[in-house]
């Protein structure tokens, strides 16, 4: 393979993932509008509209966690584009059930079909680029594909706060559809989805199939170490603090702080872009200025701090400021853990790692189920307790190695 047909391969699959990703970002913002106006049109109370916004945020991670390894066997079994192909068709659905909905049971369908199979997406297309990259640019690629997921966050949220405010006095319903302008958004998704599923179609070629099966049975014993325990600890509560806050801040902002979608927008934008540019930093020159476990300690400090102040918080320009410091800290855990986990072990770096995501997956679900439940009881609690349990975590740091 030349090096501009690999550019080109490389190019495509980062272009799929991008796009993926996007999609998942327009939602941000818009979900607790919609489920407001889909639950009111059911007659639902609306004490349980927030209960629903956290169930809509989990399912979809949920149904991920159990599909992802379904998907990453058939990859092996039958090469990784056509299940690349699947995950982007039924993304298309996703977006154009999504919206289309004229109901909260259509919108739960949709995030559960946009789960099982955008599960493909990011694991396969990450399989893809270490099929045709050596070892010594494995690295390289891999931040890569962060830097497209996390342009996908970026560049969602905004799109999605401000193509659901557009002017657009349509409303036609046919069956059980119906278009209006938060529609807007779902369709543009959706059309970028086909529009990527046609190039791939065409350009990118499959990988060759991995026919052999070994034959020796693959022992699964996980040895989990003290420290391992540590690290998927502190994954797990970051992952959960994160998602909880992303989902509890769409609706305190809709609520409490009267923040239209395009504002709410951009504060997801805001959290995305520091992530994005300070993790490659940290990464990289962190450790010049703080060993691995002071950075981890500092950035849990930083999120802590920055949550339980952030309820306090009334006007635009300070709640995006503790959003940025809520940010940075984030970007200064995540890089060195999940560098922590892949130096466990040099056999089984590949199964650590996927332990490791499979933690984060569980704190992705928890996340916005208990953020939406202590809404109940004020919007104090979420931010409060949960800026707690992360400085609580800061107590295991003490047990990690240099």
């Amino acid at each position: 393979m030349d090096k501009k047909e690999k550019l080109n391969r490389i190019f495509l699959v980062l272009l799929s993932l991008f796009v993926v990703m996007l999609g998942y970002g327009i939602l941000l913002p818009i979900l607790p509008y919609y489920t407001e106006r889909l639950a009111l049109e059911d007659n639902l109370d609306p004490d349980l509209i927030n209960f629903h916004i956290g169930m809509l945020t989990s399912i979809y991670p949920l149904f991920q966690l159990i599909f992802v390894i379904v998907w990453g066997r058939l990859s092996d079994k039958y090469g990784r584009k056509p299940i690349i192909l699947v995950g982007l068709i039924g993304f298309i659905v996703m977006n154009l059930l999504t919206g289309l909905a004229t109901s909260l049971t259509m919108l739960y369908v949709a995030r559960i079909l946009g789960g099982i199979f955008t599960s493909s997406v990011i694991p396969v297309s990450n399989a893809y680029l270490s099929d045709i990259t050596s070892e010594k640019r494995r690295t390289k690629i891999m931040a890569w594909s962060g830097v497209a997921i996390s342009s996908g966050l970026i560049f969602g949220p905004v799109l999605g706060g401000l193509l659901s405010q557009t002017n657009v006095h349509l409303k036609y319903s046919f069956g059980i559809f119906h278009l209006d302008r938060f529609s807007v958004p779902f369709l543009f998704a959706a059309v970028l989805g086909l529009i990527v599923l046609f190039v791939i179609i065409k350009w990118l070629k499959n990988t060759a199939i991995v026919t052999k099966i070994r034959k020796k049975a693959t022992k699964f014993s996980v040895s989990f170490s003290s420290y391992f325990i540590v690290l998927l600890t502190l994954s797990f509560v970051m992952q959960f603090v994160v998602t909880l806050f992303e989902t509890v801040f769409s609706i305190y902002g809709k609520n409490e702080l009267e923040f239209n979608s395009s504002q709410v927008g951009i504060g997801f934008m805001l959290c995305g872009s520091v992530m994005a540019v300070l993790q490659p930093v940290f990464a990289t020159y962190g450790e010049k200025i703080m060993t691995s476990k002071q950075q981890i300690t500092v950035g849990l400090l930083i999120t802590g701090l920055s949550l339980i102040v952030f309820p306090f918080m009334g006007t635009e320009l300070s709640v995006y400021g503790l959003i940025i410091l809520f940010a940075t800290g984030g970007a200064m855990v995540t890089p060195n853990l999940l560098s922590a986990v892949s130096l466990l072990s040099k056999e089984d770096t590949g199964r650590n790692i996927s332990v490791q995501s499979s933690t984060n997956s569980i704190g992705q679900i928890l996340g916005p189920v208990l953020g939406t439940w202590l809404l109940a009881g004020g919007f104090y609690y979420p931010f409060i307790i949960a800026g707690s349990v992360v400085l609580v975590a800061i107590g295991l740091v003490y047990y990690l190695r240099q």
